[in-house]
């Protein structure tokens, strides 16, 4: 007579791979717990270069334009610098909300020109119009680190 031959796995196994399964994870739960605030952090690096990017586009399209207090961006109407006055050409703190195409994620306080997130409100991006000719706007980013 044949010997039966068996099928499946033995307890020793089982208890084996079950280990094996546990220490994989007790290294990589860690590692993926840290990515919201990785995620956070190029959301928030993206929106300060986005803003970079839409001021100077605006600033080009008003020295191309001869000037003017407003110019059109996608069919908004940009506002470009602190008063009628004084036009340094950039888009006032008022408008540069308009000249991204998303910023979806961000709360925008139009008063101080902050871009905040509403997981962590430490998660910041300021946008200062310049205060004379000549000068750049200054995008601040909150923290040096992560979010």
């Amino acid at each position: 007579m044949k010997a039966a031959r068996q099928s499946g796995f033995t307890l020793i196994e089982l208890v084996v791979v079950i280990t094996i399964l546990g220490i994989l994870a007790a290294f990589a739960i860690p590692r993926f717990a840290a990515l919201d605030a990785q995620a956070r952090t190029a959301a928030r690096d993206a929106l300060a270069g986005s803003l970079r990017s839409g001021a100077a586009l605006a600033h080009a399209m008003w020295l191309a334009q001869n000037q003017p207090p407003t110019v059109l961006m996608e069919g908004q109407t940009i506002t470009m610098g602190t008063s009628a006055a004084t036009p340094f050409g950039y888009p006032n703190v008022g408008t540069i909300d308009l000249t991204l195409a998303d910023y979806s994620g961000f709360t925008h306080i139009v008063a101080s020109a902050l871009f905040s997130t509403a997981s962590k409100a430490s998660c910041t991006v300021t946008y200062a119009a310049p205060t004379a000719a000549n000068l750049p706007p200054t995008i601040t980013v909150s923290g040096a680190g992560t979010c």
